[in-house]
């Protein structure tokens, strides 16, 4: 499996949780009894393992070397596109956090902001994954020189060494089946 075939996978699992998110935001709408506490797993679960792990993946060994290599075009993509996403849905998750911490202290309206964040997030990630999935990745792989795509699976595949060596990726997958067990 290459490196962008992996990113791939990783999108299915990302896609896994989403669905818990919007699932989840449809109860705190229908103000369901759930553990609000359960939101801090899924933001645990999107810092460190779709942002730190995946987007830094694609941020690190990727993005900057279509930008480096295939010039005005894929600068644009990236830069303008995929990096904005990225933060924007930082933003999100930080948001969604503050959200949480104040229906936990008592603040019943801040339910509001969960959904619109939660909401935003999914909307956001499952847009983003769709534009990598079939354009990004796609692009990178019909343009990048063989050399650099080799050089990128390579790095792509020590990267992995080390989160297995953490256990991130079997944490976190973890976390996604607990989650849907619980709320799917």
């Amino acid at each position: 499996m290459n490196s962008l075939e992996l990113m791939i996978d990783e999108h299915k699992v990302i896609k896994r949780m989403l669905k818990v998110v919007r699932k989840v935001s449809y109860s705190v709408m229908n103000n369901d009894e759930i553990e609000y506490e359960d939101f801090f797993k899924v933001i645990d679960f999107v810092r460190n393992y779709a942002d730190k792990h995946h987007h830094g993946k694609e941020e690190d060994l990727l993005f900057n070397r279509m930008v480096e290599k295939l010039g005005p075009a894929a600068e644009k993509l990236v830069k303008h596109g995929m990096l904005v996403e990225h933060d924007l849905g930082r933003l999100h998750i930080q948001q969604l956090e503050d959200a949480v911490k104040k229906v936990i202290a008592g603040e019943d309206e801040a339910r509001l902001d969960i959904i619109a964040n939660a909401i935003g997030y999914y909307d956001l990630l499952t847009r983003h994954i769709d534009k990598e999935d079939n354009v990004v990745y796609t692009f990178a792989q019909n343009n990048l020189p063989k050399d650099v795509l080799d050089q990128i699976n390579e790095e792509s595949i020590d990267y992995e060494v080390k989160a297995k060596e953490n256990h991130i990726q079997e944490k976190y997958i973890q976390l996604v089946e607990e989650l849907e067990k619980k709320y799917l």
